[in-house]
């Protein structure tokens, strides 16, 4: 069985491994031609938190801009692609071209002819997801430092990737088996990829409880690479506020718009003695969050093999 699962999809494993080698190269590439960049443009103290920094970074994201459009889409194309092209075939293809009826009749049981399948297929697709997040994790430090407080990034580092990747797979197996149609499950499964996507990532700020951080003379958070949650002004007596009266400091019609106005109504708020309360998850609850959306998405990977089962064992006929 594993030798006949190489052989139906061998399509699928062998352009998905030239992809992971093209974006390897291009990751590798640019990588080592903005090393040989910043050790020729770099201020001294650069990494670091100096303003001539910033300006370095902003040059470095000008310089590879196409690199970053690429790696920003990769948290919902990649699992989107598994699960389109890996999982809806699986059983939208068998039942489609009615082969199901000469597998399913051979000296394999179906229960066995799935179990290894799903095994097979899902362990490389585990494994694939585990070296994108290898090559994301060796590139990232060259041009960004922030990990955690980017959803984007968070996704594609760590251990997410692997579960992204499976719970799509399993996704559009399930899609293949309730539709019993490829295009339909693959149309199916990148809807639900994307629905899951942005519902993690608004549920993703209460997989623990916020911090909690008074500020003084500031509002930016200490930690820069921190997930914020929220942040409210704190008044002289200690009352939290969602924004101070408006009598305290005449506030700038274009304060929103303009950072030098911004900054100067805050001042004049500090000076009065007012602070500002931030709610935020520092960076090292980093692999807490990357084990609880694993766990989130393993558990809705194994409803879908539950699904699945279900469903090609009872219209396995």
């Amino acid at each position: 069985m594993i030798w006949t699962t190489w052989r139906q999809h061998r399509a699928q494993i062998l352009v998905t491994g030239g992809l992971l080698a093209a974006l390897g190269l291009l990751l590798l590439g640019s990588a080592v031609e903005a090393r040989l960049h910043i050790s020729g443009h770099a201020p001294p103290g650069c990494p670091g938190t100096a303003a001539a920094c910033w300006d370095l970074a902003r040059a470095l994201g000008d310089r590879y801009d196409t690199v970053y459009s690429i790696f920003g889409w990769l948290p919902i194309v990649a699992p989107a692609l598994i699960g389109a092209f890996w999982g809806a075939p699986l059983l939208g293809r068998e039942y489609e071209r009615g082969t199901y009826r000469l597998a399913w009749t051979q000296s394999v049981s179906v229960r066995r002819w799935l179990t290894v399948k799903l095994a097979v297929l899902g362990t490389l697709v585990v494994a694939a997801g585990l070296l994108t997040s290898l090559m994301i994790s060796l590139w990232r430090p060259v041009f960004r430092q922030d990990v955690f407080g980017n959803v984007g990034v968070f996704n594609m580092v760590g251990v997410a990737p692997a579960a992204w990747w499976l719970y799509a797979f399993t996704a559009g197996t399930a899609a293949g088996a309730l539709l019993r149609r490829t295009l339909p499950a693959m149309a199916l499964v990148v809807a639900v990829v994307s629905v899951t996507t942005f519902t993690l990532f608004g549920l993703s700020e209460h997989y623990a409880e916020p911090v909690r951080t008074v500020l003084s003379g500031t509002t930016v958070p200490p930690d820069p690479d921190s997930r914020l949650v929220s942040g409210a002004w704190v008044d002289p007596s200690g009352r939290e506020l969602a924004a101070p009266p408006a009598g305290v400091c005449l506030r700038p019609p274009d304060a929103g718009r303009s950072s030098r106005n911004q900054e100067a109504h805050e001042r004049c708020l500090f000076g009065k003695g007012y602070r500002y309360a931030l709610y935020h998850h520092p960076p090292s609850r980093f692999w807490r969050f990357q084990w609880t959306e694993a766990a989130l998405l393993t558990a809705g990977s194994l409803v879908l093999v539950g699904v699945t089962v279900h469903r090609t064992l009872r219209r396995k006929g």
